[in-house]
């Protein structure tokens, strides 16, 4: 399945308002004849070009607005040598980049490019560095890139426009990889090179339907652009009115009632508006760490949210890339803690689970914007301290933070496993104390936080 492939004008007029679009100037550039290799016939490939497109290069850029929010656009014309980059190309799209910085504008890509262009050889590649620093350089601006993949996105389009993006989305049926058609191995799966077999590789965040892409672009912008929280965000309210248990034990087992609320209920109920992130952007996804970010009375606030299952290695290092992405954006962090503990088995080793929980802890360490956790379930060890917040933690009375499993701790001591109950009671894993023990600042029931003083003990 291909798409079809609007102009760069009409994929630009697809997404911004009406009579918004402002085209900046194109830089100017001698050219001698035949471009810098003097290949035969490049100059008239380029004269067809234009009288095909009606384009003077392969990208358009300029300034639309986008659900009323201005942003930087770049947008590439396949129909002009197959939207490939050259160093007019280059011109253009560093040209963009600057004017986001100089404008404090977020940068919009819509991508649809073959590649660099074989006429001017190793010159159009070294256009990739090109962009490649301008990336840089508005990352290090606390601006957001976006990009929309396009038919085809292939080549160092996708190795730095598309991938290098904050948020990748992609429309349905896409081509995108690396390698084009025409250089693939033979016996390839073609479905790896879609826009669907990216997304479910963690390399998309989303597959946008085409009629639905105007609307995600502009909630993008309205949450990447809206106000940010001063200091630490308030923990979401329990959305369980239950009493702190009476023994740890009556913790685990409350933690684990399949009736308890869970992660999406609590990010529906938090949330005026969310937009998910997916993908550690490494080759994997995991359904049970929901990421991405939010409205939160108006303002923006990132989340990264454990489902209640086992934590696999592609769920830390979303997590991780979340973080560091509301960081360097200045957006606050809510992180909720729900799971048994990271995931344990020979394919979560071989996909490195110690490394992506060292950098878990490493995001969060380093993280100057405030992170605010709620621990709203089982807190399973290492892999749900991962994502805990230092001095920052709240839980709910149906949760439970242990060093390990009752059960397994029983086990580690050669107790009986009917020692679990008791080996519980000895951990101190209830959140009243947890309160006590200072590993949580207080408990959070329906109403809200409560303070320290008030959580009690029973």
């Amino acid at each position: 399945m291909t798409t079809t492939r609007p102009s760069a004008r009409a994929a630009i007029a697809s997404v911004s308002d009406p009579g918004s679009f402002a085209e900046l100037p194109p830089p100017a550039r001698a050219s001698a004849p035949d471009g810098p290799l003097g290949w035969t016939g490049y100059d008239a490939s380029r004269a067809r070009a234009v009288a095909h497109t009606g384009e003077q290069e392969s990208v358009v850029a300029g300034t639309a607005r986008i659900g009323g929010r201005e942003a930087a656009v770049v947008s590439f014309e396949f129909g002009f040598l197959g939207g490939s980059l050259g160093e007019r190309t280059g011109d253009l799209l560093e040209a963009a980049y600057a004017h986001a910085r100089e404008r404090r504008l977020p940068l919009v890509s819509l991508v649809a490019t073959g590649g660099s262009r074989m006429q001017e050889g190793m010159l159009a590649l070294t256009q990739l560095q090109r962009v490649a620093r301008q990336s840089v350089l508005t990352r290090a601006a606390g601006l957001p890139q976006l990009a929309v993949l396009r038919d085809p996105t292939t080549g160092g389009g996708w190795a730095t426009l598309g991938a290098g993006a904050d948020v990748v989305l992609a429309l349905p049926g896409a081509q995108v990889g690396f390698a084009g058609s025409r250089v693939r191995p033979a016996d390839a799966d073609p479905a790896a090179y879609t826009a669907e077999g990216q997304y479910a590789a963690g390399h998309v965040d989303a597959v946008v339907p085409r009629e639905e892409l105007a609307g995600t672009l502009a909630d993008w912008l309205r949450v990447l652009t809206a106000p940010r929280p001063r200091g630490p965000v308030e923990p979401p309210a329990a959305l369980a009115d239950v009493p702190p248990p009476a023994t740890g034990w009556d913790a685990v087992r409350q933690a684990r009632d399949p009736r308890r609320p869970r992660a999406e209920a609590y990010l529906d109920a938090y949330f005026a508006l969310r937009l998910p992130l997916s993908g550690d952007r490494a080759g994997g996804t995991d359904p049970g760490m929901l990421c991405g970010f939010g409205l939160r009375d108006g303002k923006a606030v990132a989340y990264a949210a454990q489902c209640g299952t086992a934590t696999r290695p592609a769920g830390y290092r979303t997590a991780a890339r979340l973080v560091r992405l509301a960081d360097r954006l200045g957006i606050p962090v809510l992180t909720l803690v729900d799971t048994p503990g990271a995931a344990n088995d020979a394919a979560a080793e071989h996909a490195g689970a110690g490394a992506a929980i060292a950098d878990t802890f490493a995001a969060l360490a380093a993280a100057a914007v405030p992170v605010t956790t709620l621990l709203i379930g089982e807190g399973g060890s290492g892999g749900a301290l991962a994502l805990a917040a230092p001095g920052n933690t709240w839980v709910t009375p149906d949760s439970y933070f242990s060093v390990i499993a009752p059960e397994l701790a029983a086990a580690i001591l050669k107790r009986p496993p009917e020692a679990a109950a008791d080996t519980a009671e000895q951990l101190r894993v209830r959140p009243q104390d947890l309160v006590a023990l200072g590993v949580a600042r207080g408990i959070v029931g329906p109403a809200g936080p409560r303070a320290p003083h008030s959580a009690g003990t029973v």
